[in-house]
């Protein structure tokens, strides 16, 4: 979606990107007609899966606002350029804008044709983060310091109208094409609650960044709440784990017990055994030599290790693959629990991650697989709950599509007393920057390793991928992500299919 040649809105693409909170990005280096309706209709797509579609004209007009003022900021650097001006230089800066209107707005073509040759382009990112809409238009050209002075002394005049009236009546300088129009714009977010310093402008690495931090409606967080919290009371109903398995917990979770102790108390239960063996065997842990017996497993992997396993076992006796779509869920969940195990093996140095890894990859989307399991009364009842309450239909659907699965799936993981730093890879496996600093590097190695899935896939794309989460795995370009992602599904496949 990042580059654009056609005007076909993917929507599934778009669903995707919202219910794992990356960006969505469309880049254009002369915004053509075409784009700006592709935009639009994104815009719109967007609006209409997070239940947001009242924000459309409000957004549009603003996205189009800021992405005109973008090519005109980027038409001006390759204008000074021909006029050999520094557009740095004040002085130069004036002579500059004298002319460049007029000279422009007559040979457009020819000034568009200069920048896309220059490689100058226009961003428009959308992205739901938590509960708030971000907007952000990016273009490669730093603003200047008597930029950035017009745009802000135009910020600061605009607190004075609080009507379109009042605003028309000034004389407002339009030599810079965000005059009158950015006025409107802060007045339309007025309109939907928010203020001048919901807008910000800043220069980062080479781009002029615009950006607009929208809110969630109240009433649809609200909404969304309600819902979720009678999927909620339906993990009430949800057995414990299988006593042999809470015994066995217990034991892992006293600091005075032994190796031996526990390895024995596992090895009297011989379905316990078999499928911590075959977990401890699997492709994930890839163990130079067969692990045959509790003992060495123990041995192997330490206590934390087997504790992780144990809770994995219980889940699966719990909520095991029933349905189809349950099937899918725990193949993707598996995948990720070996793709988490080798990231954090193979590029973090840090013993804890890497022990907690592969639980934390495996029981990541435990929230959808909850979902998948409820009862057909329980949905009805759910339903009902929806009717009662006024709630919209879309609202249901949505919950039920699994948009809220992180925090129904560490409700669950709550209730059943699993340590806080897996309960926190579930809640924040989508937000990972918001994670408690004990357990950032944990929940951002299951989110990368979920993204790399997805990528894998072809569901997202690399620029879709927080930098953030690149850096942390020293990964500097596409090339090399896609090096990294092939050589570990490689390995994968192999394994599973042994």
């Amino acid at each position: 979606m990042q580059n654009i040649n056609k005007s076909a809105v993917d929507t599934q693409k778009i669903q995707k990107a919202t219910r794992m909170g990356v960006p969505l990005s469309i880049t254009t280096y002369t915004l053509p007609h075409e784009i700006e309706l592709y935009i639009s209709e994104v815009l719109e797509s967007f609006l209409e899966e997070i239940n947001q579609d009242k924000l459309k004209d409000y957004l549009a007009y603003c996205i189009n606002e800021l992405t005109t003022n973008a090519k005109k900021a980027n038409t001006k650097r390759v204008y000074f350029r021909e006029k050999n001006l520094d557009i740095n230089d004040p002085d130069d800066y004036e002579i500059g804008m004298k002319t460049f209107k007029e000279d422009t707005l007559s040979n457009i073509n020819y000034y568009l044709q200069l920048q896309k040759e220059a490689g100058l382009y226009v961003k428009v990112i959308l992205q739901l983060k938590g509960h708030n809409i971000l907007v952000e238009i990016r273009n490669n050209a730093e603003m200047t310091k008597t930029e950035f002075m017009r745009v802000f002394d135009k910020i600061a005049r605009s607190r004075q109208f609080t009507t379109l009236e009042e605003a028309l009546s000034q004389v407002l300088d339009d030599s810079e094409g965000a005059g009158l129009g950015l006025v409107i714009m802060i007045l339309m977010l007025k309109k939907v609650g928010l203020n001048d310093e919901s807008y910000n402008v800043l220069v980062e690495k080479g781009e002029t960044i615009t950006r607009i931090s929208v809110p969630l409606d109240i009433v649809l967080i609200d909404q969304i709440n309600q819902l979720s919290s009678e999927i909620v009371k339906y993990i009430d109903t949800l057995p414990k784990f299988p006593e042999n398995i809470a015994r066995i917990e217990k034991l892992l979770n006293d600091p005075d017990s032994k190796l031996s102790q526990i390895a024995l108390h596992i090895s009297n239960d011989v379905s316990l055994t078999a499928d911590l063996l075959k977990l401890v065997n699997s492709a994930a842990f890839a163990l130079s030599k067969k692990c045959t017996s509790i003992t060495e497993a123990v041995k192997m992997i330490g206590i934390r290790g087997i504790k992780n396993l144990v809770l994995t076992v219980g889940t699966l006796k719990v909520l095991g693959p029933q349905s189809e779509e349950q099937k899918q869920l725990w193949a993707h969940s598996y995948k990720a629990a070996f793709f988490s195990y080798n990231l954090a093996r193979n590029f973090l140095h840090n013993r804890i991650v890497m022990e907690d890894a592969y639980v934390c990859g495996l029981l990541h989307d435990i929230g959808k697989i909850v979902f998948s399991a409820v009862h057909p009364d329980t949905l009805q009842k759910i339903e009902e709950a929806r009717k009662l309450h006024g709630i919209p239909e879309k609202i249901f659907n949505t919950i039920i599509s699994g948009q809220n699965h992180a925090e129904i799936g560490a409700a669950l993981a709550e209730k059943w007393n699993f340590p806080q730093s897996i309960i926190n890879s579930i809640r924040y496996h989508h937000q990972p920057e918001i994670t408690p600093d004990d357990n950032v590097v944990l929940a951002s190695t299951v989110c990368f390793a979920d993204l790399l899935i997805h990528y894998l896939d072809n569901e997202i794309d690399y620029y879709q991928i927080n930098p953030e989460l690149l850096k942390l795995f020293n990964i500097a370009d596409e090339t090399q992500l896609q090096k990294i992602a092939r050589s570990i599904e490689k390995v994968f496949v192999q394994e599973s299919t042994r």
